[in-house]
């Protein structure tokens, strides 16, 4: 038998069958394999939209049973997002040391661990700790997911599958807030919560059992020099019926040269050298600006519900019947709005690979800052005008914001760093962006009380033009371009112009 001639592993993930005549086929069927890790990859989002929006029906609750006060309440609504802070460039960076495959893994073992802890908090601190320690988990699953899919799929459907992995957000976001109207309207008590976090336990053990049969990634071991590991685990990943490639060679893919001191340098350092500091500027500070727009404009959903579906009692809770009843309308009315984010992702699927990530994030951002103005413009009105424009401008902002920067700056983030620190790179824009986050969750109410609230939605709507300018400035197209081609400009202001694979 001829000795195959030696390739790159996205090499072969790319290949593509020809016909007799020389003609390609557009592309070659997923495997098994690659199905698997898709869909495996999936739950970490779906996780955490589930435990972040439950969290949302679930803090009346936690108030009333812990009797806290505004501070103790702020904790437990920002205790998550911290924790996905800290953890997607303190854990998630492991996978650059240690392999996606360990990590993938790990994290949600992690997290079933909180997990269970939540249901048995004996108090406030506990409560907070193990939503933390969620959300420690589910940070490093930010970069972690990424990697496996996008290492393992071919590069001209990568924007759509990576994406249609954090689309799982929402659709855990809409189950989360359905089971805590559920569990709620079958148990009708104060400690109702708890069973709202056991639901998830059992279908993440699932997961975990599931993740132990994936290869790990070949062009993590092809780094690290492993060469003989990552054929044989490119050939559990490529397994086909008939088999195909019946033999595999790697080379190691061409990559700059790196002086010694370089070499042991700690990933987070080598973010900020000159040849990486625009892909970590162009991967983080537009993912930033867009949480603050998101958390921001996420503030103001309890009061369109009450303005839109009259329920003017939330927040305002005479007895126990009282909170249960208007926390499972609001529930209810939060899975209706909770189906846009859907909508959005769905949108920003089929039109990533085909349009590009810098046109919907731009395009995107300048849609959130339309939504947010015209909140912003209905402080000015009275009556039903006033209605119509809070109502239209949140469903904009939400569908604009999944369409374009909350979908694309996820994705952007996993593609424009090299193997070797792709980890480190995407966990820190991850974490970066969750500053933005935390910080608008606590500033917030603060502000509406200093500025008012148009002001401060219009310094919002400014927030999100910035990042559009940021987006276009820095802007590096990665649409249909193989991980191991994309290129680094050498300076701060060069437009990088790449080709998508034939």
């Amino acid at each position: 038998m001829t000795a195959p001639t030696p390739m790159t592993p996205q090499q072969y993930i790319d290949e593509t069958p020809t016909w007799k005549d020389g003609t390609q086929v557009s592309g070659a069927p997923m495997t098994a394999m690659q199905w698997r890790i898709w869909t495996l990859a999936t739950a970490g989002k779906f996780f955490e939209g589930m435990v972040v929006f439950m969290t949302g029906v679930a803090l009346p609750l936690i108030v009333a049973e812990f009797q806290l006060g505004a501070m103790e309440k702020g904790v437990i609504g920002a205790a998550i997002l911290f924790g996905i802070l800290i953890g997607a460039t303190t854990l998630g960076g492991l996978a650059d040391k240690y392999g996606r495959k360990r990590l993938f893994i790990a994290e949600l073992i992690l997290f079933v661990f909180f997990l269970a802890a939540l249901t048995i908090s004996p108090s406030f601190i506990f409560l907070a700790l193990a939503l933390f320690g969620a959300g420690l988990a589910l940070g490093c699953d930010y970069p972690t997911a990424h990697l496996v899919i996008s290492e393992s799929i071919p590069s001209r459907s990568r924007g759509k599958l990576v994406l249609g992995a954090f689309g799982f957000q929402a659709v855990g976001a809409l189950v989360g807030t359905m089971i805590g109207f559920l569990v709620l309207y079958l148990s009708p008590e104060v400690g109702s919560w708890r069973y709202m976090y056991a639901v998830a336990i059992i279908p993440a053990l699932l997961v975990i059992a599931g993740r132990f049969f994936i290869n790990e990634s070949p062009h993590w071991l092809m780094d690290k020099g492993h060469t003989a590991q990552a054929e044989h685990e490119l050939g559990r990943l490529l397994e086909r019926d008939p088999k195909y490639p019946s033999q595999i060679a790697l080379v190691k893919p061409p990559e700059e040269a790196e002086p010694e001191h370089e070499r042991k340098q700690p990933g987070i350092k080598k973010l900020f050298k000159k040849k990486h500091r625009r892909a970590t500027i162009f991967a983080s500070v537009p993912w930033f600006l867009q949480d603050l727009g998101t958390y921001g404009i996420g503030i103001f959903t309890p009061i369109i519900l009450v303005a839109t579906f009259g329920h003017d009692t939330i927040g305002d809770d005479r007895n126990i019947a009282d909170l249960v009843e208007n926390t499972l309308q609001s529930a209810k009315h939060a899975a209706f709005l909770d189906v846009l984010l859907i909508v959005g992702m769905l949108f920003a699927i089929f039109l990533t690979d085909k349009i590009g990530r810098i046109k919907l994030q731009i395009f995107g951002f300048i849609g959130c800052a339309i939504g947010l103005m015209l909140v912003a413009f209905s402080e000015s009105l009275t009556g039903d005008m006033k209605l119509y424009l809070i109502f239209i401008g949140f469903m904009l902002f939400n569908f604009m914001t999944n369409l374009g920067p909350n979908a694309q700056t996820y994705l952007i983030a996993g593609e424009v760093f090299p193997t070797k620190i792709r980890g480190v790179g995407a966990g820190f824009a991850a974490s970066f962006a969750k500053i933005g986050a935390v910080g608008t969750a606590f500033l917030f109410p603060i502000l509406l009380t200093d500025i008012g609230t148009a002001a401060l939605l219009y310094i919002l709507a400014g927030t999100s033009i910035l990042g559009a300018w940021v987006t276009w400035h820095y802007r590096i197209e990665t649409r249909g371009i193989s991980l191991e081609s994309i290129h680094h400009p050498q300076t701060e202001n060069v437009t990088v112009e790449t080709k998508p694979i034939s």
